[in-house]
């Protein structure tokens, strides 16, 4: 048990934040964005500037980021890396094949349940996504949220756990650098950022004449980003408000000058959404 423990914590900090979907500063070959912040690996050690705290080996790694316990943080490692030795080297630029959460309308009540009365979310807007097919249940009735990239080809999935345990990760091989999840109406002229899926649609049963857009993951910098400035939009940056929002906020707008702050008045928009009288 000892043996087992101890080959989880040397996996390569940099292979569990690849397959987290994390997203490599394209300079800076030490720092990574996450959706806790931004990390600075060495070696096997790391430290997030933006909660400033840090901590050695791949089970303290996924702790940190999931906030989870030490069982779920080796579970998930062995889960994922089952046959990783310490000496593996860290990934290439080669893009892992997308792997897409098998489909089960068996539980696709219990999605509804849970956006619906958990997070508040309207069933018009639930059922407008499940019949577009930009969400699904899965055979773990996580909530599968696409993101669609040019001419609406899928090139990844937001996965967001239905039970009481808080989880959210992405699909293996999800390229989140280009392309998204959003939800809107025809024709808006302002835009939201927002970290999660569940944000973006938290935002739009507030605001459905805005275009509202999940970076899956707090990042100052989506690859994407440049098409929809030069499209005119009025964009706003709606990162968590907390320390690593404001933190990646600003870096986002010291990157794109015309992006402006738009900082939820609750730690963020679903717990906003959570504050106001229940219309539906």
């Amino acid at each position: 048990m000892h043996n087992q423990t101890q080959r989880l914590r040397n996996i390569d900090l940099k292979l569990v934040l690849a397959r987290i979907q994390a997203t490599a500063h394209p300079y800076d070959r030490a720092k990574w964005y996450t959706c806790r912040g931004s990390l600075s690996v060495n070696g096997q050690k790391f430290f997030n500037w933006s909660t400033d705290s840090g901590g050695g080996g791949a089970i303290d790694l996924m702790m940190h980021l999931r906030q989870c316990d030490f069982k779920t943080a080796t579970a998930w490692l062995q889960q994922n890396f089952p046959d990783t030795s310490p000496q593996l080297c860290p990934p290439s630029i080669t893009h892992t094949r997308l792997a897409l959460p098998q489909r089960d309308d068996h539980h696709l009540q219990r999605l509804i349940s849970y956006l619906n009365i958990d997070r508040r979310i309207p069933l018009a807007i639930i059922q407008n996504l499940i019949d577009s097919n930009c969400l699904y249940a899965d055979t773990k009735a996580n909530a599968v949220f696409l993101l669609l990239g040019k001419e609406k080809k899928i090139v990844g999935a937001e996965i967001r756990g239905t039970s009481h345990i808080r989880w959210l990760g992405m699909a293996k091989g999800s390229r989140k650098d280009i392309g998204c999840f959003y939800v809107k109406n025809p024709n808006p002229q302002k835009m939201i950022l927002c970290e999660s899926a569940i944000d973006a649609l938290s935002f739009f049963s507030m605001n459905p004449q805005w275009l509202c857009v999940s970076t899956s993951g707090a990042t100052p910098h989506p690859a994407w980003l440049p098409l929809f400035i030069a499209k005119g939009f009025d964009i706003h940056c709606g990162f968590d408000a907390d320390q690593t929002g404001d933190s990646l906020a600003n870096k986002m707008i010291s990157l794109f000058p015309s992006i402006k702050r738009l900082r939820p008045i609750q730690h963020d928009w679903n717990d906003q959404l959570h504050s106001l009288p229940m219309s539906f």
